[in-house]
């Protein structure tokens, strides 16, 4: 028997899966709007099982009305020991274990796919999972470029598909009573928010080129982004300290903070950014060791540090948002709070009735929605809005000089070559999807 399913697939035959009128034929008959009985299981495929998908495997495995039909990596000792955890947690003969998550989606069988991959991917197999008729939990950040979040998007819209962003801290108490103290006005208008996270993208040294290990597909880890000699620092956990493949300790920690801001506040989109900061000069590594932003919307300001900010409240918080309106001030961590009315600090106002439903669980709130075919907690359209800014700051950050965004034509304002950093080329045979909005721009 073979633990891995099918082979991988040829360049040529991958083209011509996605490429022929069959293909297509066959992709939009697979896209119907299914949807999953209340009687029957949901059954789930996880892609991605390093650290946040061994998670992924554990919260959805913990769920009665689940089955994990698959499991999908790259690395098979990953992959061998998920799956064998898999049979522990569900025993369930038919859990089946693949290199390739494109066989994961030719399976009719299949209702989600969780994907805590490396960032760069995703976009495609977000995308593609929509084509194939799945449901989506991904998780964060949402993508590397502008074009790849709207082409998820358009993509989810397309193909009527249910989308979480992996914000985990979305659904727990402490942010929804948060919202509620914003919305509520006792802090009155708010006109400066301060986001921070504490620590950068370390150098990770110099070291040597060297052959893959034999159980990493080290070609279809890479996928659609550049190609490189393998050194164990490029994968894994510490892929996120290249802007090959993420953002770093910046991109990373953004949507665990800046969630709290857009939610409360219904943000729009930022008319100017200005990154500053440096990269490590200790390593190989290129994302940012430290990094400061200045975001400018409509009636307020917002800003991103990497060291605490001298606010009340801010205190020792590593991580941390602060509202600051005319009449008070509060800052938010992921547990806590601290709230400044008239020379008082308070933990909360209990005369601030409560008025955000809460949340079951971000995975309940997913898989009920799997069902109703309802809006998740962490909608991919909500997760577009949230991300974009953080994708303005990374462009600002590598020319190092302050930007201007046009909302409404989706592009910098007077700056080619930022305009050509919001896409990023794929390595063929890797097409990422075209959104109406780029279509036809240079990338």
């Amino acid at each position: 028997m073979n633990l891995y399913g099918p082979a991988p697939m040829r360049r040529r035959e991958f083209l011509q899966w996605l490429g022929t009128a069959a293909g297509a034929a066959a992709l939009a008959g697979r896209a119907r709007a299914q949807t999953v009985s209340p009687n029957d299981k949901i059954n789930v495929a996880h892609i991605g099982v390093g650290g946040m998908g061994s998670g992924h495997l554990g919260w959805f495995a913990a769920m009665p009305d689940v089955n994990i039909a698959a499991i999908c990596d790259v690395d098979s000792t990953r992959l061998d020991a998920a799956v064998a955890t898999a049979k522990t947690l569900q025993p369930n003969p038919d859990v089946r274990g693949y290199r390739d998550f494109r066989h994961v989606l030719d399976r009719d069988d299949i209702d989600v796919v969780t994907c805590a991959t490396p960032d760069h991917w995703h976009t495609l197999i977000t995308t593609m999972a929509f084509e194939a008729g799945k449901d989506v939990y991904s998780e964060k950040p949402l993508c590397r470029t502008v074009a790849e979040s709207h082409a998820m998007v358009e993509a989810r819209q397309r193909y009527g598909r249910v989308f979480q962003l992996g914000t985990q801290i979305h659904a727990e108490d402490n942010y929804h009573r948060a919202v509620e103290l914003v919305r509520s006005g006792i802090l009155g208008k708010i006109h400066t928010v301060r986001l921070w996270k504490t620590g950068g993208s370390p150098g990770l040294g110099f070291p040597a080129d060297e052959a893959p290990p034999p159980e990493l597909d080290w070609e279809m880890w890479q996928g659609p982004t550049v190609r490189r000699p393998y050194t164990p620092v490029r994968c894994h956990f510490t892929f996120r300290y290249f802007w090959d493949y993420s953002g770093g300790n910046w991109a990373d920690f953004w949507c665990h903070i800046a969630d709290i801001a857009f939610w409360a506040l219904d943000l729009g989109q930022p008319k100017r950014i200005h990154a500053r900061g440096a990269t490590p000069t200790d390593g190989i590594a290129d994302t940012p060791a430290t990094i400061d932003v200045d975001y400018e919307f409509d009636g307020l300001n917002l800003h991103w540090s990497t060291d605490i900010p001298d606010v009340p409240g801010a205190d020792d918080r590593g991580i941390g948002c602060q509202f600051e309106g005319s009449e008070g001030s509060m800052v938010v961590d992921y547990g806590s709070r601290a709230i400044f009315l008239g020379g008082e600090r308070l933990d909360d106002v209990p005369e601030v009735p409560q008025s955000i439903p809460r949340s079951p669980g971000h995975q309940r709130n997913f898989l009920d929605c799997v069902r109703s075919r309802g809006l998740t907690e962490s909608n991919l359209d909500y997760a577009h809005n949230m991300t974009l800014p953080m994708l303005l700051g990374c462009i600002s950050f590598r020319l190092q000089r302050p930007l201007e965004w046009d909302a409404a034509a989706q592009r910098f304002v007077g700056d080619a070559t930022a305009n050509r950093m919001l896409s990023t080329p794929y390595h063929q045979p890797w097409v990422l999807p075209q959104s109406t909005i780029f279509a036809g721009r240079e990338s």
